[in-house]
């Protein structure tokens, strides 16, 4: 069975998933899979859905990884397009999550689909194309489930890479920073300690923390995001506390632990220098409920992970690009994908190829281009003879 890879797009995108409603998309991919006569559909926990088409012979495990949900629309009346209609027009198919990702999973579906019509069975080893709940939130976290029931060799992040090989990406940390002070009423300030004054002391000592640069994934990076005292609103009231986030983008050789080490040595300078300075940096922790019933939590911690861009494996992927016509171009993603769990968490091998550009992600009208669905479709087909061991 052959499978039009705009269409599909669209069907996909008439179905809306935000993260922890992923059901309708997952009841979608169950009856297609079956319809293309998959050998084996599973359903975990947490709701994520893995089809599974076996070769005649022994071989290695090849997983298409691609995540279901999708970001919401803050306001509607922004979109000159439905952000739900799917429409295909002027060489595009447009709506949320055409890019990130439901279009790269119908250009997966449509190749793997290709590949068997040609091929049937005759090829070594399993290909599996996986739907994963709740990526928005928790990159990774979800996919744990995947990588310990089926236990994939080969692991392709579909997410968008504008039809290049990305071979790594930077992780992501959410840091929360509490400075305490000591409350009072505002019109008598010397009682207190204002926390919001013990911040402000932090903010630029954190600002000078060295992080690491990597020649491929760039530098790492260290954010603030949001600023908040309490009470709040504090009328009359010195703050007692006050909160920031920052948002750590990092590097293969960081982790959780040295990035907290750098900032607490910040803390310690400052407690030394100003007295009654007191302050805590800690990982933030996060949890949902999925439309399984199942919570999913995680402390916010999603490493980075890179793969050998000159492997035997990214060379095959290079091959299957050229001969679909593409050039033999390499990257990293900007973003964080599945890929921290895959790759950074449980060291497979991983590369990232998928259709469309980063800056389609996550905007209004978000759309996807028709040639490059189609494009990928190709791509998707040929890495599945040029990994499990098939002559094109």
């Amino acid at each position: 069975m052959r499978v039009n890879v705009e269409k599909l797009c669209s069907k996909l995108l008439q179905i809306r998933s935000l993260s922890g409603d992923e059901k309708a998309v997952v009841d979608f991919l169950k009856d297609l899979f079956t319809r293309l006569e998959f050998d084996e559909i599973s359903v975990d926990r947490y709701g994520s859905i893995v089809g599974i088409i076996r070769g005649e012979r022994p071989g290695k495990k090849l997983l298409f990884d691609s995540h279901i949900d999708t970001v919401g629309i803050p306001k509607p009346e922004d979109w000159a397009e439905d952000p739900f209609g799917g429409q295909i027009r002027d060489g595009r198919v447009y709506g949320r999550g055409s890019s990130d990702m439901k279009g790269p999973l119908a250009a997966a579906i449509a190749g793997v689909a290709e590949f068997v019509h040609e091929h049937g069975r005759d090829f070594a080893g399993d290909i599996m194309i996986s739907g994963i709940v709740h990526e928005e939130c928790f990159e990774g976290v979800a996919a744990r489930e995947i990588s310990k029931k089926h236990k994939p060799d080969y692991v392709i992040i579909c997410e968008t890479t504008d039809l290049k090989l990305n071979y790594g990406q930077r992780g992501r940390m959410e840091v929360r920073i509490e400075t305490f002070g000591k409350p009072c009423h505002s019109s008598n300030p010397s009682e207190g300690i204002n926390a919001v004054y013990h911040m402000a002391e932090l903010i630029p000592e954190i600002a000078k923390v060295k992080l690491g640069h990597d020649e491929d994934l760039g530098p790492g990076i260290m954010e603030l995001v949001d600023i908040c005292s309490q009470p709040y609103p504090g009328a009359s009231v010195v703050p007692a506390r006050c909160l920031a986030t920052y948002d750590v983008r990092t590097l293969t050789t960081d982790s959780a632990e040295s990035i907290l080490a750098s900032i607490n040595e910040a803390i310690d300078l400052l407690s030394s220098k100003i007295p009654d300075f007191k302050a805590e940096a800690s990982l933030v922790e996060s949890s949902a409920v999925c439309y399984t019933g199942e919570v999913i939590s995680a402390k916010r911690f999603f490493p980075a992970w890179k793969s050998d861009p000159d492997s035997a494996e990214s060379r095959a992927i290079l091959d299957a690009m050229e001969n679909a016509g593409l050039p033999r171009a390499k990257g990293v993603y900007s973003f964080c994908t599945n890929g921290s769990h895959y790759g950074g968490e449980a060291g497979l091998t991983v590369y990232g190829f998928g259709p469309s550009k980063e800056e389609q992600c996550h905007m209004d009208d978000e759309y996807i281009e028709i040639a490059h669905l189609q494009k990928a479709a190709e791509v998707y087909r040929r890495i599945c003879g040029n990994l499990l061991g098939l002559e094109d």
